[in-house]
């Protein structure tokens, strides 16, 4: 009998994961006062050169573009309004896919830009174009730098921060980890800064281990904090993908397996990708309230839903749009993939399926389209 092989950490499974995103934020590659950093990014690119010579496929996901805009522009303190941080962008984009071209190009090495908005994720269609464009780019040895499109993106189609985009980028690529690297070393129960007796967190096995934890928002050049790495983090773990998060100054010893910063673990199986579109990546178009037995159904049992347990239906989608489940109390309970749309569904509110045309008998959200939460 072959003996069983121990379990592996999540620090070694990140240690030795052959596709990796690495996201950096802002305050890793610019500063107030001169802009973008040219030797903090060339220390970057050498550890990720180095992790790459080791075996493995990186997709680097920036921040910086509109902190590297500022000095050129003149501008002090960071826009607040979305036309000055549009034209920051613009400016910043270019200097920082210039500067990581350079970079890489010390080891011959191909950069190539990917710029995302929410929508490109949130639309089917734009995500499978946006995972076959990654695909093509490490097929033909290039390095994928990605960033949001904050010349484009306006208040209704950004992420948020790099943050969840790169959690999100980490399961479109397959990533066998996400390295969230940043001006902080990892996981405090509150702020260091602050509270000088803050726990370090070194390991975030289950979310247990966020019991009192107290998370911040960003600082000055960017949106994210320690509150969009956590959410995050979350976020990419329960995809399926392990977490680290680390200090960009330790980024060499982070991408080569050290006993730095806080790891997250994954969930034991991963969501496929269109669970995992419906749930994390895809905006909602509408809402359907079902009665008790449904909830019960569709979450206990794991069955498709059927029309005889919709109490009713809100807002206006289209069949193929993702839509949430409510209990009657008004709490999410799901989301999935509609079969029908808004105006359709109306008339097949409660009625059994025997009752239906035959055109109409198929379920309104089949279990394999919906996901639970």
């Amino acid at each position: 009998m072959t003996a069983t092989q121990p379990q592996r950490s999540t620090r070694e499974i990140i240690a030795s994961a052959r596709s990796i995103v690495v996201k950096i934020g802002s305050s890793a590659l610019t500063s107030m006062e001169a802009g973008l950093d040219l030797a903090r990014l060339d220390a970057l690119a050498d550890a990720i050169e180095a992790r790459m010579r080791a075996g493995s496929d990186v997709v680097v996901v920036s921040s910086g573009a509109i902190g590297a805009g500022m000095a050129p522009l003149g501008l002090k303190q960071r826009p607040r309004d979305l036309a000055t941080k549009q034209a920051a962008a613009s400016v910043g984009q270019l200097a920082l896919a210039h500067a990581w071209g350079t970079s890489f190009g010390r080891y011959g090495r191909t950069v190539g830009q990917v710029l995302l908005t929410a929508d490109d994720i949130a639309r089917r269609s734009n995500h499978r174009n946006a995972q076959r464009t990654f695909d093509r780019l490490r097929s033909l040895g290039a390095v994928a730098v990605v960033n949001e499109n904050d010349t484009v993106a306006t208040a209704e189609i950004r992420f948020g921060d790099n943050d969840r985009l790169a959690a999100l980028v980490a399961h479109l690529v397959g990533a066998d980890a996400l390295l969230l690297l940043s001006d902080v070393d990892g996981l405090y129960d509150g702020d260091p800064r602050k509270d000088p007796d803050a726990t370090f967190v070194r390991e975030v096995a289950s979310p247990e281990d966020l019991d009192g934890v107290v998370a911040g928002s960003g600082g000055s050049l960017g949106t994210g904090g320690m509150a969009s790495k956590l959410s995050a983090a979350r976020l990419a773990a329960d995809a399926g993908v392990p977490v680290l998060l680390a200090a960009a100054s330790e980024a060499a010893s982070a991408l080569s397996g050290g006993l730095v910063g806080t790891t997250f673990t994954a969930r034991p199986n991963r969501l496929s990708a269109r669970r995992f579109w419906v749930r994390h990546a895809a905006d909602t178009a509408g809402a359907l309230t079902l009665d008790d037995g449904a909830v019960t159904a569709v979450i206990g049992r794991r069955r498709s839903l059927l029309s005889a347990g919709i109490v009713s239906v809100s807002g206006s989608f289209d069949a193929g749009d993702v839509v949430t489940l409510h209990g009657v109390d008004g709490t999410v309970v799901a989301r999935g993939v509609v079969a029908y749309d808004a105006a359709e569904l109306a008339g097949m509110i409660g009625r059994s399926t025997g009752d239906l045309a035959p055109e109409a008998r198929r379920p309104v959200v089949h279990a394999d389209d919906l996901v639970p939460g």
